[in-house]
């Protein structure tokens, strides 16, 4: 199973910084093969510098977490929400995200 890591509030991984009924998605980091709820929980937690993955020459790492059912993916199926039903959302349970963590991919991923 996938244990998300931060300053959790909830059962779907919302945490203090990050508490919408949209903020449901965890994302991986490579520096500590992790699952946060955010880049400020991993900041909190963690001693060591942020490790992005490169999705061009890691596609098939999964990446991203749905809080809700736990299900991991890879950042292309989480992607593909938009594809299936306008919206981000998760391809397992339907769970919606938060479109404005696109914002901070740059902080997670090398693109």
């Amino acid at each position: 199973m996938n244990l998300p890591k931060g300053q959790l509030v909830d059962e779907q991984t919302r945490c203090i910084h990050w508490n919408s009924p949209l903020d449901v998605v965890c994302f991986k980091f490579k520096c500590c093969e992790s699952f946060y709820a955010c880049y400020s929980c991993h900041e909190s937690q963690e001693s060591h510098l942020i490790k992005r993955y490169n999705l061009t020459s890691e596609p098939t790492e999964e990446v991203v977490l749905c809080g809700v059912c736990r299900e991991a993916m890879t950042f292309e199926e989480y992607r593909n929400g938009l594809m299936r039903t306008e919206q981000l959302d998760c391809p397992y349970c339907g769970a919606l995200f938060n479109p404005g963590c696109k914002l901070h991919y740059s902080i997670y991923f090398d693109m």
